[in-house]
């Protein structure tokens, strides 16, 4: 009698192929993964550690369990105050952020003469530099001779101190975002320009009005790049710090009424000296977008349209 042999049977020449594809793949992507393990999902990890402890930097740091959040719950002050303004400037700045971007979009999707130039100026402003901007804006807030104050002075309208004013700088803030609104405005605007003309068609032969162009056809095609767009503003709004920062003076003023999260965490890592305390923070700050984030995305299926499925909520 032969002996079986105990050899393994070859594997098929498709998946020794496939084999080789996927080592060829993770070969391609192992730089990003080894830069995103050592620069960012280590230093995730050990900003978490560190929110547990009490360290100065020049000191060696001393383990405090909860206590860091405790404090910034229970008895912190400016917590509180931060956590008021950065949530007030991200409720208005946000909605009033992509109406305007939406309504830029739609006046620039228009075929006339010149519309290219008109898009590069309202883009420009997305890519200059965030401390030239603020500055820019410091003077045009000026309440003395501020472009917008003598505006107003010529219709009749006594301008307010704005950022003087505890009452008018967190307005003013809003108001400094509308100028970037410009990077939103490119985005849908690829996305009007890929909703299918047929559909417009259609919708004319059935009697639609523009209005109802509008509603039943561009906002519905439109509304997974709306979406894009609310969650990525959202989580850049809850950043703000340039702007802040150059108008107070890294202070927060007048008051408290410009303190926001990443100007405070700034304040107690970098003027305080207390890291353990502002990695406490941002870890508070990463909970909170992620929260929104989810909290988006579970709303965001009831009103995105996404063509593929012919409902909302995607696949």
């Amino acid at each position: 009698m032969q002996a079986i042999s105990a050899r393994p049977a070859a594997r098929p020449w498709h998946r020794r192929l496939t084999n080789k594809k996927e080592v060829e793949f993770y070969l391609a992507i192992s730089p990003w993964l080894i830069g995103f393990i050592l620069f960012t999902g280590g230093p995730i990890l050990a900003a978490l550690l560190i929110s547990f402890t009490e360290w100065k930097i020049i000191d060696q740091p001393r383990w405090v369990g909860l206590n860091n959040y405790i404090q910034m719950i229970s008895t912190d002050r400016l917590f509180w105050a931060a956590t008021f303004n950065t949530f007030y400037y991200v409720v208005f700045s946000v909605p009033l952020g992509v109406i305007v971007s939406v309504a830029l979009a739609l006046l620039l999707n228009q075929k006339v003469a010149g519309v290219a130039l008109f898009r590069t100026i309202y883009y420009l402003p997305s890519v200059t530099a965030g401390v030239a901007m603020a500055i820019l804006w410091v003077w045009l807030f000026n309440p003395d001779v501020g472009i917008i104050n003598t505006a107003l002075k010529l219709i009749g309208i006594t301008g307010p101190e704005w950022l003087s004013s505890e009452q008018w700088s967190k307005p003013a803030l809003v108001l400094m975002s509308l100028l970037t609104a410009g990077g939103n405005m490119i985005v849908l605007l690829a996305g009007l320009q890929g909703i299918p003309e047929q559909l417009y068609e259609a919708a004319k032969l059935d009697g639609a009005n523009a209005w109802q162009e509008f509603l039943n056809v561009t906002l519905p095609m439109l509304s997974p790049v709306i979406f894009f767009v609310v969650v990525v503003s959202t989580i850049g709004a809850f950043q703000i710090f340039t702007n802040v920062y150059i108008i107070s003076g890294g202070a927060g003023g007048p008051g408290t009424s410009t303190l926001v999260y990443v100007l405070y965490l700034y304040q107690n890592g970098f003027v305080y000296l207390k890291m353990g305390y502002a990695t406490a923070i941002a870890e508070f700050l990463f909970l909170i977008t992620l929260g929104l984030t989810i909290g988006q995305f579970a709303i965001g299926r009831r009103w995105v349209y996404y063509e593929s499925t012919g409902r909302g909520g995607g696949p």
